[in-house]
């Protein structure tokens, strides 16, 4: 299988983005419960033009992080695995299950209580910590698998953003959604007239952004709908996609990423942990994280397998799979950041967000050995 540049390069920022928010998590979780702990909460509350630092971290960085994700989205589209519809079809088998049954999951738990929002949590999977583990298993890993892996995750974000804009918004101010709507159009139609400098893209990118705020969509949207309207070309690196993710890769990875992670696991760890996991909003997180994401993976890309719908790729075997689909239950970033929309209740919050840390926690170590385990008697690679 040829793999391209940009994708290394992708791949390789973010296996090593993950290591780093492992230790931001670290960190923060160790501050959050030291002598200093009411205070580093209240400095992600300090404001700053009218919003705090994590209103901030969440809807204006993460939007740089979306607009990453959309980027490689767009190359997978025109030039990855999902270029061609029989090879594309695995990772969208894997990505759709992996969204509506650990939901279903959720829901089936507290449907009809007041945490029921909360169905969103364990849909998306986490690609920094999912590669960052990956990447553990060193140079054994088949290409292929990355590709996967790779594929799939992306494509579970970017329907989470989809979730996160029709099932998070409360309030719409139309006027907002239309400007901001009009922008995107604008900057397709300079996209059609072979406009190729970045600048007014990222100007209309920045406008754009602030109307999607003020207009009570999720402003991190943005993001991806500024990837769809940047120029992709033919994808050399002359290209004004392939400039941009390239600039992209390494500010996300080891700086977005992990000020997201120290602003967000700021979580004062209960004594009563017990309590917290048996909580129904707990029981939906982690079954749809450690069973429901694995099993629905590997489920739906067996069936599509076995019903001739796609292939499976010659260097994978089914136990690679189901390892995969456990690094899938990772997630950490997504999920912490539907929690913050789902609830309004902090002690809900914080307890969501430790029973989040154990579920990746726990997904994350089962992936890991599985995946040493299938991949161990397959010979190393220099990809």
């Amino acid at each position: 299988m040829n793999i391209t540049h940009l994708f290394k390069e992708f791949f390789e920022s973010e296996k090593s983005g993950g290591l780093v928010l492992i230790g931001c998590t670290l960190i923060s979780l160790l501050l959050a419960n030291s002598f200093i702990g009411a205070d580093y909460g209240l400095f992600w509350l300090t404001k700053i033009g009218g919003l705090t630092l994590e209103h901030w971290i969440n809807d204006a960085l993460m939007a740089i992080f979306f607009l990453l994700i959309g980027l490689e989205l767009e190359r997978e589209v025109y030039q990855g695995e999902l270029s061609n519809i029989k090879d594309a079809l695995l990772p969208i088998f894997a990505a759709m299950g992996g969204l509506l049954i650990p939901a279903g999951l959720y829901l089936f738990f507290n449907f009809g209580t007041p945490t029921q929002s909360g169905a969103g949590i364990p849909m998306a999977t986490d690609i920094a910590f999912a590669l960052g583990v990956l990447s553990l298993l060193g140079n054994r890993v088949p290409v292929s698998l990355k590709v996967f892996l790779t594929a799939f995750a992306v494509i579970d974000d970017l329907c989470a953003i989809l979730v996160i804009s029709i099932f998070y918004t409360t309030t719409l101010i139309w006027m907002n959604l239309f400007i901001a709507l009009g922008i995107f159009a604008l900057l397709l139609l300079l996209n059609r007239l072979k406009v190729r400098n970045l600048i007014p893209y990222l100007i209309g990118g920045v406008v754009m952004w602030y109307f999607m705020l003020n207009s009570g969509v999720h402003a991190t949207i943005t993001g991806v709908l500024l990837a769809f309207a940047i120029p992709f070309g033919n994808g050399d690196k002359k290209s004004s996609s392939y400039i941009l993710q390239h600039f992209l890769h390494k500010p996300v990875a080891f700086i977005i990423l992990p000020i997201f992670a120290l602003a967000n696991t700021a979580i004062v760890l209960s004594s009563d942990i017990g309590a917290i996991l048996t909580q129904n909003y707990s029981i939906g997180i982690a079954l749809g994280l450690i069973v429901g994401k694995p099993l629905v993976i590997f489920i739906l890309t067996f069936l599509a397998v076995t019903f001739g719908l796609c292939k499976l790729p010659q260097d994978l075997n089914w136990k690679a799979i189901i390892g995969v689909g456990f690094l899938g239950g990772i997630g950490f970033t997504m999920s912490i950041f539907i929690t913050l929309l789902a609830f309004e209740d902090i002690t809900i919050i914080n307890n969501a967000k430790f029973v989040i840390l154990i579920s990746s926690l726990l997904a994350g170590i089962i992936g890991f050995v599985s995946l040493k385990i299938s991949l161990k008697n397959i010979p190393t690679t220099n990809n």
